[in-house]
């Protein structure tokens, strides 16, 4: 982390703009009793910085600036070009962005910009060197925080200046041969081949499905073309501002798909994160251990930081529960336990008017006399006593490979069932390896895989060569490798790799599958051999040959009947397992504990489906996070020194249900020191 920030920061964004000045000076010393000492300000400020052209207002901000340092509080000052004034749309209406089927998207919500727009950039620009020039040196900065959730609005925008973006992206990425982009998008179908590229349009809606490698680069041009957004702010606070860290935040959770961030984490100096748990799902939990490791995973290995959840409830979903009691210091300690150095929320304090004024805050409208604010006072106290994780992190010998352009080719349309998920199959195997204290690193298919000994491949439906060749070098080292159905199906440009399915897998699988044979809504079928009687299987199923692998389980009925399920070949040292219908929980437990004992995997003590058990690893310590989701104490072996209820542990430490543990491990197996 950066020098100047906290060592385990806890904030949130700060939007003193919405309130009168009198509520400021209360707002200080309420962050003061609930030890704050981070908040991200200006978010959504540019109306208030610049009310016109040529019109600039900074004084407000001097204030907050000043007041909150003499505080103790440090700031990650936005650039606030999230989104654009009225005035500013008002004079150029063509910047606002237009829907595939050629609505134009009105102001009055947030981030109402085209991303191609020149017009956007210019004032953005114009607005981000002010703020750098003003404040780069300004002793209450702690980071630079470039516009809000880019894309979360506006991802793809298909007006005529994208259209004529889209044509110059695609002029470079096919060194302007249009007969490679012919080859590429296959346009010898439906008579789609270009003659110039001038006659390429964005993916508009069309009377039939519209091309599907057209699809897919139009995702990989928006992606990149908001990447640059944050690029060229980067740079000018980079030359104005040097040494102060640049980030932008992240929505890395299961609702979000249309932005590469594991091709965008190498451009940030710290990745952040903002993920929200989806009320109505029991599991949530399990899905922020998920996000939390892939975004890990965005920032290389490397900590990051949780730049926004919620303390309660959002206002955005169609039912938003509230957050049970300890929920909140659950989720907060999980994505310190997968490696973030920060707990921010939003907001401060909840807003008393606006789209979001439902959305919780650590300040709720109730006030102090509340559970939600004792709640944020132990948190921070919690993350006190725990600071001294800051800065290390997971090192695991478990990886998943997740990639977002297999994402995006997974869930094109005219796909031989629509319930074939990406996220699916890698948030379950995910789960499994928790609930058997494996740790596990989320990593793009071009990471180095030499230091893991077991490999996951789920839903990998677009790969290149170059992977392929990767994976198969793991498993011939010694991994053990996992491949789920529909994965290897098509190369980069989404053409069928052809000779039977698993494609680019089959090789190294030793199968091969001939027909897809894809289950109706509700349809489930039995398969055998992964447990001591049969378990339920849906979704999916193959007309699937041994070409060298052996049959782990079988079909036991439904259109493969008979036909191997799970199969396994060795390959090198190694082997090379492949899973051809979609298993249900326990299948999936019995498949990833043969995978866990083959590989020889450490297993965390104490973990299970309700229990999450962790590790963080320093320099000189290492410690165990123990989260218990679940209705019942759990005992969890480990000597050590519990950092949140500061007392030692040797043997069984006791974790009540629903509560939270940080032991710093004694390197002799002895109960270790307090401090």
């Amino acid at each position: 982390m950066p020098i100047s920030m906290p060592a385990l920061a806890f904030g949130g964004d700060y939007n003193p703009e919405q309130w009168p000045s009198e509520a400021h000076a209360e707002d200080r010393a309420l962050m003061r009793e609930a030890g704050v000492d981070l908040v991200t300000l200006g978010v959504f400020s540019w109306a208030w910085l610049q009310p016109g052209p040529d019109q600039w207002d900074f004084a407000w901000l001097d204030e907050q600036m000043d007041s909150l340092h003499a505080a103790g509080v440090r700031v990650d000052l936005a650039t606030a070009t999230a989104s654009p004034p009225p005035w500013l749309t008002q004079r150029h209406p063509e910047m606002l962005p237009v829907t595939h089927d050629g609505r134009t998207l009105s102001p009055g919500g947030r981030q109402g910009f085209c991303p191609s727009s020149p017009v956007y950039r210019e004032h953005a620009l114009a607005l981000c060197t002010a703020l750098a020039e003003r404040y780069h040196d300004h002793p209450a900065l702690a980071l630079w925080h470039v516009s809000n959730e880019l894309g979360c609005h506006n991802a793809r925008c298909y007006c005529d200046v994208s259209a004529e973006a889209f044509r110059t992206w695609l002029r470079r990425r096919y060194d302007d041969d249009v007969a490679r982009l012919n080859d590429a998008w296959g346009t010898a179908f439906w008579s789609q081949r270009y003659n110039d590229f001038e006659q390429v349009l964005p993916p508009r809606v069309a009377p039939a499905h519209a091309n599907p490698t057209q699809q897919l680069d139009f995702a990989r041009f928006s992606s990149d073309q908001l990447l640059d957004n944050f690029i060229v702010e980067r740079d000018v606070l980079h030359r104005i501002s040097p040494g102060v860290p640049v980030t932008t935040n992240f929505m890395v959770m299961r609702q979000t798909s249309q932005m590469d961030y594991l091709r965008w984490g190498p451009e940030l100096d710290v990745v952040s994160n903002d993920h929200y748990v989806v009320a109505d799902d029991p599991a949530g939990h399990r899905e922020l251990a998920f996000s939390a490791d892939l975004t890990r995973g965005t920032a290389g290995g490397r900590p990051w930081l949780l730049m926004e959840h919620s303390t309660s409830a959002v206002n955005w979903q169609p039912r938003n529960r509230a957050k049970l009691p300890g929920e909140m210091i659950r989720n907060s300690l999980a994505h310190v336990a997968h490696g973030a150095d920060a707990v921010l929320f939003f907001q401060w304090r909840a807003s008393r008017a606006g789209a979001e004024k439902f959305h919780s805050g650590l300040l709720p409208h109730a006030g102090t006399d509340t559970r939600q604010w004792r709640e944020v006072v132990e948190l921070s106290r919690v993350l006190d006593s725990v600071e001294e994780v800051a800065g290390s992190t997971p090192r695991n010998e478990a990886a998943i490979l997740f990639d977002y352009e297999a994402w995006w080719g997974c869930e094109l349309d005219s796909h031989p069932s629509i319930d074939v998920r990406y996220r699916d199959r890698a948030e379950d195997l995910h789960r499994a390896l928790s609930a058997q204290g494996v740790g596990v690193d989320v990593v793009h298919p071009s990471a180095d895989l030499s230091s893991y000994r077991l490999v996951v491949v789920p839903t990998l439906y677009l790969v290149s060569d170059a992977t392929v060749a990767a994976v198969t070098a793991a498993a011939e080292a010694g991994a053990t490798v996992v491949v789920t159905y529909f994965s290897g199906i098509v190369d980069e440009h989404d053409h069928i790799r052809l000779g039977g399915y698993p494609g680019a897998f089959r090789d190294l699988l030793g199968v091969r599958t001939t027909e897809f044979l894809p289950l109706l809504e509700g349809q489930t079928v039995q398969v055998e051999g992964l447990s001591t009687g049969p378990v339920t299987a849906d979704t999916w199923a193959e007309d699937l040959e041994l070409a060298g692998a052996e049959a782990v389980a079988s079909h036991v009925d439904g259109p493969a009947a008979g036909r191997a399920a799970v199969t396994r070949r060795d390959v090198g040292t190694g082997a090379a397992w492949y899973v051809a219908t979609r298993l249900d929980a326990t299948g999936t437990d019995g498949l990833v504990e043969r995978l866990v004992t083959e590989a020889g995997l450490e297993r965390l003590p104490g973990a299970s489906a309700h229990v999450e058990v962790t590790r963080r690893v320093g320099e000189e310590a290492s410690w165990l996070f123990v989260i218990n989701h679940g209705d019942a104490p759990a005992e969890v072996p480990v000597h050590g020194v519990d950092l949140v209820a500061g007392e030692k542990v040797a043997g069984d430490l006791a974790v009540p249900a629903g509560g939270v543990a940080v032991v710093r491990e004694a390197a002799d197996g002895g109960a270790g020191q307090l401090t």
